[in-house]
């Protein structure tokens, strides 16, 4: 594995966590090793006596019983990490790169900025090192935003396609390597008792939450550019919601499963104005602890109209959704830390209950809980004991961490572990990203005047709410609501 950009951030909390649990978990073959490619001022030695500080740090805050680090597994996989300075734009570096690849099998993870994709990739097909032959593969990981609207996806693709074959790009996303997602098909697909009802028969609406506490830290610069549609909903939004949506494939190979994402991402209708609310946090406090309001915070302007929160209505047309709305929610500085997809289903008739003291029926709900705890949670009504017919809600929950052993603690193991053997079905196609772009391009053309006219006007929201009212709002004229985020 050469991993370009391997002195920063990303290789040092996820990748190197992820492939030291691997190797616990005797995953990888003893022919492995990694090149780290960067143009830092380091050497071998330095770079392994960093990542193993990193390591005992990232074992230790484990919330499992093996609170230190496995010397022999550490010992195991720093031996295989080598340095090698240069720049990503240098045709000398990734000579050297040949002769130290060799003919065997080769992933280049692109653990870098955005803007240095299409030029490494170019420079590997230019030194011979994406060409594969019968014996050996070439695979490129490509680390997300993937464009920054339609047309720069539409570019993007193009250039790692003028360089490579499309079964070589592995896309990845790291939502999608989170234990929950995966069960999202195991568990409509391998459970009879749940695709019979999962249409617009019995479904009434469906929402995805993602929320998050922490605001834009150091990444105000980025997020000025960016804000939160680009940064989650094209991507992150939009795969749980083909997950969640998608028709059954004929198999679970990676091709069969893309093809039914792409179908369902496709028949997404764009936006309008009327369905999408844009917020942006102000000062407020959340467990007490006061907090700045966005443009407040570092490298961000004073007057910013970039969104920090985004709300918006999503219909599908296509036989089994068609009247069913997806609501989507996600934003930072918010009241709790959740992702979460709850499936409402519709209320069931009343008329058998009017003669007794029930007041309402408990709405039936299941929650897919992604994180920061992964289960599943259902809520449904019983009878309370008692000689009158009273009825109660009970919940019905599953827990990843009660029924299994604690797996993956960063989400790319698994993510990592398909690259290597080459399964892609949790990876993006490029018809994939196209198809996420394409439903939110009326929405990035409306706001090209900087999001002051009036359709695309920013709701301000106090850090530690749920956020702006106006979301509320957007629920409240159909007559439903908002699952509270502290439960």
């Amino acid at each position: 594995m050469v991993i370009f950009g391997g002195g920063g951030d990303l290789t040092r909390r996820l990748l190197i966590p992820a492939i030291y649990n691997l190797v616990g978990s005797q995953l990888l073959d003893e022919g492995f090793s990694i090149i780290a490619v960067d143009w830092s001022d380091l050497d071998t030695e330095t770079l392994r006596s960093q990542l193993g500080e990193t390591m005992r740090q990232f074992v230790a805050q484990r919330r499992s019983s093996a609170s230190e680090l496995h010397e022999a597994d550490w010992e195991w996989l720093s031996q295989r990490i080598s340095f090698l300075r240069g720049g990503f734009d240098d045709s000398q570096t990734y000579q050297t790169l040949s002769s130290l690849c060799g003919v065997g099998n080769c992933v280049f993870y692109l653990a870098v900025a955005a803007r240095f994709f299409a030029p490494i990739v170019g420079q590997l097909e230019a030194a011979g090192l994406t060409r594969e032959t019968e014996s050996r593969f070439r695979r490129v990981v490509v680390e997300k935003p993937f464009g920054s609207d339609l047309i720069s996806a539409r570019a993007l693709n193009a250039q790692l396609r003028n360089a490579l074959e499309e079964s070589q790009i592995y896309r990845i996303d790291h939502y999608l390597g989170k234990e929950t997602v995966q069960n999202i098909l195991a568990l409509r697909f391998s459970n009879g008792f749940f695709e019979p009802l999962w249409n617009r028969q019995n479904i009434d609406h469906v929402q995805i939450t993602a929320a998050e506490t922490v605001g834009v830290e150091k990444r105000g610069r980025f997020y000025e550019t960016t804000g939160a549609l680009r940064d989650m909903v094209p991507n992150h939004i939009m795969q749980l919601l083909a997950m969640v949506a998608m028709e059954a494939p004929i198999s679970f190979d990676a091709d069969a499963v893309r093809d039914e994402k792409s179908k369902v991402l496709a028949a997404v209708h764009p936006i309008t104005a009327n369905d999408i609310v844009r917020g942006q946090y102000t000062a407020g406090s959340i467990a007490g602890r006061a907090l700045a309001g966005y443009r407040d915070e570092p490298d961000v302007a004073p007057d910013s109209q970039a969104e920090s929160f985004i709300a918006m209505k999503l219909s599908i047309d296509n036989w089994r959704w068609a009247g069913v709305p997806f609501y989507v929610r996600t934003g930072k500085r918010l009241a709790l830390r959740k992702t979460e997809i709850a499936i409402h289903f519709k209320q069931a008739p009343y008329a058998l209950f009017r003669e007794t003291p029930v007041e309402k029926l408990t709405p039936n709900i299941m929650v897919l809980q992604i994180q920061p705890t992964e289960g599943v949670t259902m809520q449904f009504s019983a009878k309370m004991p008692g000689p009158t017919v009273k009825l109660g809600g009970v919940r019905m929950k599953f827990d990843y961490a009660d029924w299994f052993q604690e797996g993956p603690s960063t989400g790319y193991e698994t993510l990592i572990y398909d690259c290597l053997i080459g399964d892609a079905t949790l990876f993006q196609r490029a018809d994939n990203v196209e198809a996420g772009w394409k439903v939110v391009q009326p929405a990035i053309e409306a706001w090209k005047d900087g999001g002051r006219n009036a359709q695309s006007k920013l709701q301000f929201y106090a850090a530690g709410k749920a956020g702006p009212d106006a979301a509320d709002a957007l629920l409240a004229r159909d007559g439903r609501h908002w699952l509270r985020l502290n439960g």
